[in-house]
């Protein structure tokens, strides 16, 4: 490869590359597959600072925060353009500023979650098998944190209810973990079994959760359901930065929830946190750290640890 090969096959050694090593490179792959487009219409020689900005700006979505994460997958592909061609200079990370803003989550309270289960019982139409999937799922969610992809991904085959494990066998990362569940979660799983299996004349896939068609579940059809209980039923607005409940809230929620069991048992936290990570499929324990969250319960118990380290109370 030469510089005076055009911008889509560079792209396409790169991915090729990363690809060879398991990535799947899904959402960049087509980013830089845009950016070989725009660089070839300008007919740059060399990938510039400038040149990346002018594209990252070009994003049909104006975001600040969209163009600097546009700039971070340049990043990667322009490291390795540079060993082809070294007047290649690599952008700055925070060429057009920070792209990493935390933004804040919902966290279910307990009675908010009862409440989000009672309502998905009563989602229409009366008789079919949208209000059972529905509550089953979200209820699976909440008490396991499971990824809504890992959730809609389960067959039959993954779901193990006398030992009361769900097997996770495509990941992120593509790892794969065993999911405990508590006994009163296998019970709910092996009646929806039941009712699905008498609802649904002919199955048309091999996945868990089906609609009443036999068709699997879609994660878009998943968060309509979300959101027309929590928004349009019972009228709640998202704490938080986000604008709409999201299904990724309730992953967030256990996390956060399960701290604050730690916390209140007072028990091994870093062994506690170091087993919460490898359950919810966290490669490492700062992973999981990210989804913490300063709900009122938690900061009442940092408050009262440190005022009795600043007495000098033993912990």
């Amino acid at each position: 490869m030469n510089v005076t090969d055009d911008w889509g096959s560079r792209v396409v050694a790169y991915l090729e590359y990363r690809r060879s090593f398991g990535f799947e490179l899904a959402i960049d792959g087509k980013q830089l597959e845009s950016f070989a487009r725009f660089a070839d219409q300008r007919g740059a020689r060399h990938l510039t600072p400038s040149l990346a900005a002018d594209w990252a700006r070009d994003s049909t979505r104006a975001s600040q925060i969209g163009w600097v994460r546009r700039i971070e997958t340049l990043r990667g592909f322009a490291r390795f353009h540079m060993r082809t061609d070294p007047d290649t200079v690599i952008p700055p990370r925070n060429l057009l500023g920070r792209g990493h803003r935390r933004l804040v989550p919902h966290i279910f309270t307990e009675l908010e979650i009862r409440l989000l289960l009672s309502e998905a019982k009563l989602l229409g139409p009366a008789g079919g098998l949208r209000a059972p999937t529905c509550c089953v799922l979200f209820g699976l969610l909440a008490t396991t944190g499971l990824r809504i992809s890992e959730a809609l991904h389960l067959t039959d085959a993954d779901v193990d209810l006398q030992a009361g494990v769900l097997d996770i066998r495509d990941s992120k990362f593509h790892q794969r973990r065993y999911v405990a569940m508590h006994a009163t979660v296998s019970r709910q799983l092996l009646e929806y079994i039941d009712l699905r299996d008498q609802i649904i004349s002919s199955r048309r896939s091999d996945r868990f959760f089906l609609r009443d068609d036999g068709q699997r579940v879609t994660q878009r059809q998943a968060l309509y359901a979300l959101r027309a209980i929590c928004e349009r039923r019972l009228g709640w607005k998202p704490r938080g930065d986000y604008r709409h409940h999201r299904l990724h809230d309730l992953r967030h929620t256990f996390i956060v929830h399960s701290a604050l069991r730690f916390y209140r048992e007072e028990a091994d936290i870093e062994r506690c946190l170091s087993a919460l990570s490898i359950y919810v499929g966290h490669a490492k324990v700062v992973d999981t750290y990210w989804y913490f969250t300063g709900i009122p319960e938690l900061m009442a118990i940092a408050a009262d640890r440190f005022e009795r380290y600043a007495e000098g109370v033993p912990a």
